[in-house]
């Protein structure tokens, strides 16, 4: 396959797919589609990771069983579910509007000021036909390592291969920066983001459970309706020559 970062790709549709450089115009629809992506992760954390965290679910249990023996309401047991479900919904979109608010009072909110005046860092953007669907950003963390960010497409643009164009161009970016390595870190459950990371190369190497998100109150009740897993992804650039060349 040719390299997808730099040549364009055709979508389902025949479309050219091109990733460039971040303008101050592509700003608006960088930030809604950094919006639109984290916002599903609420029911992404709250359902899908829900049976990743056995703890949790036996903390429910017990809670279930003090519940019934002190009230002796078989209603309240059947209600129960549904108000864990709803509480894991609320906290978690509480979490991620707390994130949200974070990241856009500093680096989405000012992405030309973090990425492209900051020595080191860089941001591009995918797009298809004159429209934005996609972004990802290099973060400079050392001279050997930067951190792929921001990587977010469009949901009714997915599934094109423009994960794939954006991933590599942060791997592009990285060897003709001399960096050794590339890191990223996520808490999405869904199992094609994970498949993406490993096809660009990246192998986990630490699962954090219970990682504290940015923008999180940590407060009681937050802590038991609220938890994810934060996986850890490094890339080393001199074994991964056959993702980088675009060749498969």
């Amino acid at each position: 396959m040719a390299d997808l970062a730099k040549k364009g790709l055709k979508d389902q549709n025949g479309q050219s797919l091109v990733v460039r450089e971040f303008q101050l115009k592509d700003k608006p629809e960088v930030q809604r589609i950094f919006y639109e992506g984290l916002m599903e992760m609420v029911p992404d954390t709250a359902f899908r990771g829900l049976r990743h965290h056995p703890e949790i679910l036996l903390l429910y249990t017990a809670i279930t069983v003090v519940c019934f023996a002190t009230t002796k309401c078989s209603w309240l047991i059947g209600l129960l579910p549904a108000i864990v479900v709803c509480l894991r919904y609320f906290y978690s979109r509480c979490v991620i509007h707390g994130y949200l608010r974070q990241a856009m009072s500093s680096d989405m909110g000012d992405i030309e000021g973090h990425y492209m005046k900051t020595p080191g860092s860089h941001i591009w953007v995918a797009e298809l036909e004159g429209k934005v669907v996609g972004a990802v950003a290099a973060f400079y963390l050392s001279d050997k390592t930067v951190e792929l960010r921001r990587m977010c497409v469009d949901r009714r643009y997915r599934r094109c291969g423009i994960g794939v164009m954006l991933g590599q161009k942060v791997l592009h970016f990285a060897a003709s920066h001399s960096y050794s390595s590339v890191v990223l870190g996520t808490t999405s459950y869904t199992p094609a983001t994970h498949k993406l990371y490993k096809r660009l190369g990246f192998h986990c190497i630490a699962v954090t459970n219970g990682y504290i998100t940015p923008g999180s109150t940590q407060s009681f009740l937050e802590q038991i309706f609220y938890r994810v897993r934060h996986h850890y992804y490094i890339c080393n650039l001199q074994h991964s020559k056959v993702n980088i060349d675009g060749q498969h």
